[in-house]
């Protein structure tokens, strides 16, 4: 998710330094949902883990 979410980034800044607004805009808040849902699932895989495996 991280992946996705810097990919967007750099998407985004590409298309506002060429002048595509629309795009620019779409791709920053695609980025931010995808950094946001990977901090979720990361804070959740942190709290909710397998813990200890007893023998």
């Amino acid at each position: 998710m991280f992946r996705w979410a810097i990919i967007f980034a750099v998407v985004a800044l590409v298309a506002a330094l060429l002048g595509f607004g629309g795009v620019a805009g779409l791709s920053a808040d695609l980025a931010k949902i995808f950094l946001v849902v990977a901090v979720v699932v990361l804070a959740l895989g942190f709290l909710f883990g397998r813990g200890r495996r007893v023998p």
